[in-house]
């Protein structure tokens, strides 16, 4: 948890100023089990009390190991670059008084303001899956914030340990820049991708980048942890911009800016939207009782279904009530199922509200479900989402739901839903 200087550092003042907030990919409002402390599903960034913020002062070629250990053991943050066994480059940082600095990784220690686990994928339903060999870094990345307006946020990648340092072994890939200066990549990479046109309705997917420990950019390497790098991407930058994604090879996060949220609907808006459709009555058109989605917060939940839950045939997007005909195979009743209204036959799931406000690209009504997982959102947050390659392993991508990170089928991401009114 906080030592009590970094908690006291972390907490919004009386009028906070909000940088932004980095959203976990996979989650529908919350941990399966709840948001505890620094391990949650979003993360804040508030402008700190004190700067925290470090930058490039002196550079040391070191020849011996206790000469390494020595320049390390100084109380400084450090970058350590190991060359050969025999020659070390240290790149000492010294205190920013313009920036805050945030640091994201899989580590509980202290230097890290915003834990971060694998998501698995649709595993959101009662307890929290084990990761058995975790491929987030312990200390994944940096987010260098601007103290001053515009509040500029940059991505770096790997984060300060607890001894302040950040070591690039001999394996690591690493390299000197014409200018001189040193960099390299973590092991698995932090990858980025802006989307084109800002993270609205309008928006389009960006090309997946990879940033280095010092925040330029590169193409992607051959596999994710290839020792060789990419080629250096001048005409872009490390900036983060509404919408932007952040893939530390395990969980993918979605920054959004405090303006960015300014204009995404609010939990109240959700709400209301969840309410005018139940107001309308819909009803199973073959059992002709009445379906109502449960409340936002039974949703996150997604421990029980509900009596009233709406279920969906997938392949044509009508909604039923619960029922039990339908199935094409008597050995596998949980596959396909024939649609009573139009005989079309494909996946019947129950219908959940997306309920992660931040992953919506606007304030439309929740008319489209994922497929095949029935989570419900709008029309162009759900098309949006349909469109976005995501990180898969170690060199694959594909588009998943946001709210439970479950692939999307790749002939039909998202359905249109037919709802019937009541007969009276």
């Amino acid at each position: 948890m906080f030592s009590p200087s970094q908690e006291e550092q972390c907490a919004p003042t009386k009028d906070p100023i909000k940088y932004g907030e980095l959203v976990v990919l996979g989650y529908n409002g919350s941990l399966p089990n709840g948001d505890r402390g620094r391990r949650k599903s979003r993360f804040a960034l508030y402008k700190r009390s004190k700067a925290n913020g470090v930058k490039p002062s002196t550079v040391h070629i070191l020849n011996t190991p206790q000469a390494s250990k020595a320049v390390n053991c100084k109380g400084q943050h450090s970058i350590s670059y190991t060359l050969s066994r025999n020659q070390t480059v240290v790149v000492e940082y010294c205190h920013d008084k313009d920036t805050d600095m945030f640091q994201i990784g899989r580590s509980t220690e202290s230097p890290i303001d915003f834990v971060v686990t694998d998501t698995v994928s649709g595993g959101q339903e009662g307890e929290e899956t084990p990761i058995t060999q975790s491929t987030i870094s312990r200390f994944a990345c940096r987010v260098v914030c601007e103290r001053v307006l515009p509040y500029t946020a940059r991505i770096y990648a790997a984060g300060f340990d607890s001894s302040k340092n950040i070591f690039l072994g001999e394996k690591a890939a690493k390299w000197k820049n014409l200018d001189g200066h040193m960099d390299g990549l973590t092991t698995n990479g932090v990858l980025v991708m802006h989307p084109r046109g800002g993270f609205t309705e309008e928006s389009k997917p960006g090309v997946w980048r990879e940033i280095s420990v010092c925040g330029d950019v590169y193409t992607l390497r051959e596999t994710r942890s290839a020792q060789t790098r990419g080629k250096l991407v001048e005409c872009e930058s490390n900036v983060l911009q509404d919408g932007s994604l952040v893939d530390l090879c395990g969980a993918t996060l979605l920054w959004r800016t405090a303006d960015g949220l300014f204009h995404t609907p609010t939990q109240k808006h959700l709400e209301a939207l969840r309410q005018e459709i139940n107001a309308a009555r819909p009803q199973c058109p073959v059992g002709l009782n009445t379906l109502a989605f449960p409340s936002m917060q039974r949703s996150r939940a997604l421990s029980s279904l509900e009596d009233k839950q709406p279920w969906v045939y997938l392949a044509c997007g009508h909604v039923h009530g619960y029922h039990n005909w339908g199935h094409r195979s008597e050995q596998e009743p949980s596959a396909q199922r024939e649609c009573p209204m139009c005989r079309t036959v494909g996946p019947y799931v129950p219908l959940w509200l997306g309920c992660e406000p931040a992953f919506y690209v606007d304030v439309g009504a929740p008319t489209h479900a994922f497929v095949p997982c029935g989570h419900v959102c709008s029309e162009k947050s759900a098309k949006y989402w349909a469109e976005i390659p995501l990180p898969h392993g170690t060199h694959a991508f594909h588009a998943a739901c946001p709210f439970c990170a479950t692939q999307l089928c790749l002939n039909q991401g998202c359905a249109k839903l037919i709802f019937q009114g009541p007969i009276d």
